[in-house]
């Protein structure tokens, strides 16, 4: 069980760490998104994102879903972190 949810929480904080980087990649809008690294990342971010895309619009054409999708991740990544010493006991 410990090793699941390591692995659980190890990727989990892989992918926020991807989704920091799309982020701040936005910053910079000469970036070829269909050229490598930037597809492998839009690839990878996209579909996660497109989840919370499709209910909160982009305000004043500023994008925050990503603010709500890496606050989700942070949210499941400490529950999920919390359950090895739940069963510690067991």
């Amino acid at each position: 069980m410990y090793l699941l949810t390591n692995t659980l929480v190890t990727f989990i904080t892989i992918y926020t760490y991807i989704l920091i980087i799309r982020v701040l990649l936005t910053w910079f809008p000469n970036i070829d998104w269909y050229s490598q690294p930037f597809a492998a990342i839009s690839q990878i971010t996209d579909p996660y994102l497109n989840l919370f895309r499709s209910f909160i619009p982009p305000l004043g054409g500023i994008d925050i879903s990503p603010i709500l999708a890496i606050l989700l991740l942070q949210v499941a990544g400490s529950l999920i972190g919390g359950l090895p010493g739940a069963f510690a006991y067991y």
